[in-house]
């Protein structure tokens, strides 16, 4: 019995905390490649995560892009889904009395948009419901008003938008930022500055493929977002360089796929993961992860995976 009580006192801790908010775990798998959770469910108790980040939410349900939207790479894959979902109103009537069902802890929801004012309608609708613990703001959609360009590659941007949406909500707000700009700390420190409370990145790189006999590009949008094991090194660098400047959490994502990808992210400053493109490749990967962090924690002496949190910079 004693010694049972040793083994207790021992497991490692593998929880963190995300602006106030207690997770089990760090792992979080990522929107767009994990819906609203009914079909992971399927295979098993979704309430093992840390949180999960449900499927990108806008002002007005969308069909998406024309197809093919997914196009395949060696190490990773290419999609244009673009932004497919019922909307805002529908998640809120239909998909998050469903996730209450399948999944007990805080959500993460995902919001994106077309404007500074649909940022901030989704985002205080979303707000107000009990399920939502973290705003994830999408912030590489294009600003329609103001040709077309992605609110996440401007700061003044970016500084907008997030101001825009500190001023309508009460609950953390978490601005996901994409990879595909010049200098990605200057847009972190727009949004620190704008108020949010945390950063997510990286979101996919711009990326395409061309079909050799048919002599065009294999997505009938032409380019699409690259994910996978093949950006794991860009991510990490990008999320190094944010976290080596910024002083609120950082959610770190792009090509993680094992437990010991957790730990070079959390140890490059991330205080919590997400896992994106590998729940496309094996449904299991968020489950198996957190299966083989204690182990993978005991061989490298982590008692308590939050210490090491940015121990590499």
């Amino acid at each position: 019995m004693k010694m049972e009580g040793m083994d207790t006192a021992c497991r490692p801790d593998m929880s963190v905390e995300l602006s106030g908010l207690r997770l089990d775990n760090p792992v979080i798998p990522a929107s767009g490649t994990f819906g609203f959770g009914a079909e992971f469910a399927e295979f098993y108790d979704l309430d093992i995560l840390g949180s999960f980040s449900f499927k990108g939410t806008t002002r007005e349900a969308r069909f998406g892009n024309p197809t093919p939207r997914i196009a395949e790479c060696r190490e990773g894959m290419i999609n244009a889904v673009g932004l497919q979902n019922p909307g805002v109103e529908t998640v809120i009537a239909e998909e998050l009395p469903h996730i209450a069902k399948i999944f007990h802890k805080p959500v993460v929801a995902n919001i994106s948009g077309f404007s500074v004012e649909d940022y901030a309608y989704c985002c205080e609708k979303i707000d107000a419901q009990e399920q939502v613990g973290i705003i994830e703001v999408n912030i590489s959609c294009p600003n329609v008003k103001h040709g077309g360009m992605s609110f996440g590659t401007v700061p003044e941007s970016a500084y907008e938008v997030t101001r825009a949406v500190k001023a309508v909500t009460t609950k953390p707000v978490y601005m996901k930022l994409s990879p595909n700009v010049t200098d990605i700390v200057s847009i972190a420190k727009a949004c620190e500055e704008g108020g949010a409370d945390g950063l997510t990145l990286i979101n996919t790189l711009l990326g395409m493929r061309i079909d050799p006999g048919k002599r065009r590009p294999i997505l009938a949008n032409t380019f699409g977002g690259l994910s996978g094991d093949a950006i794991f090194p860009i991510a990490l660098r990008m999320v190094y360089q944010v976290c080596s400047a910024v002083k609120i959490p950082v959610i770190g994502m792009g090509g993680i796929s094992s437990a010991e990808g957790v730990l070079e992210m959390m140890e490059a400053g991330a205080s919590a993961v997400q896992i994106g493109a590998a729940n496309l490749i094996d449904p299991y990967v968020c489950r198996n992860i957190i299966r083989d962090l204690p182990a993978v924690m005991d061989r490298y002496h982590i008692q308590n995976l939050s210490d090491i949190i940015g121990g590499a910079l």
